[in-house]
């Protein structure tokens, strides 16, 4: 699928996106990606490029703009590299949910302006910090969310923390899908109980899995966790979750 490059002008600054498209004229509903640890690099591009064969506009951000010069992560190792990983955290540590959602108010507008994107609401999706980017936005922009999905996301339903997603879950208007890998610390079986309370109790309409994989399995250039049968598994329900509710051509 076509790829193109594009910047999106923030309140913080410039923010780079690479937006995938189908082949054709379109108009098509529009999905953000939320990418993982890792951040915006070719995995991930290739990634939304097979999401826009769909028939969905496609934009992943670099989520980390307000810190030029980071990265590149290599996934396989930065966890082992000290100094690497410190940086990666350090990172992370900078995205809080008002950034999210303020961005996320940005990449919505910037898509609404396309003439070759359709829809008033918008998809949602990411992978581990991503997926938790993707509830996070269906809770604190909830009118410009048709389906928000997170696939090995971490702290979503965290008891401790104020800024768990699942505490507005109340706010949500969107369908929810979350897979969440097996043995995964940042999201353990009593998180999915807690978050499938949350949601029940809010009459959200949802899915809670956890797969029989590891945490990042959904990754190709994660190597030591991708797990093929699970990837497409994730593929399967992303386009069946998006097809029922974002608003076709």
């Amino acid at each position: 699928m076509p790829t193109t490059k594009d910047t999106i002008t923030t309140a913080d600054g410039t923010c780079r996106v690479t937006v995938a498209t189908p082949d054709g004229n379109g108009p098509w509903p529009g999905v953000v990606l939320f990418p993982d640890a890792g951040g915006l690099r070719p995995s991930m591009e290739e990634m939304a490029a097979k999401l826009a064969g769909f028939g969905y506009v496609v934009l992943v951000p670099d989520v980390y703009y307000r810190n030029p010069g980071w990265g590149p992560f290599d996934l396989n190792t930065v966890f082992s590299d000290p100094e690497q990983r410190k940086q990666l955290f350090e990172l992370m540590g900078t995205l809080t949910p008002e950034i999210f959602a303020a961005d996320a108010e940005a990449f919505f507008d910037y898509l609404a302006a396309r003439p070759d994107v359709t829809g008033e609401k918008f998809g949602t999706t990411g992978y581990c910090m991503g997926g938790r980017a993707s509830l996070i936005v269906a809770t604190r922009v909830p009118e410009r969310v048709a389906a928000a999905l997170s696939f090995h996301g971490g702290r979503l339903a965290v008891e401790d923390d104020p800024d768990s997603p699942h505490l507005l879950a109340d706010k949500i208007q969107a369908t929810v899908y979350v897979a969440a890998a097996e043995n995964d610390a940042s999201f353990t079986e009593d998180d999915g109980k807690r978050l499938e309370d949350a949601l029940s109790g809010a009459a959200v309409d949802h899915t809670i899995e956890f797969y029989p994989a590891a945490h990042g399995f959904a990754v190709p250039d994660h190597t030591a966790v991708y797990d093929e049968a699970a990837a497409q598994r994730h593929w399967e329900n992303t386009e069946r979750v998006f097809g029922a509710a974002l608003t076709p051509a």
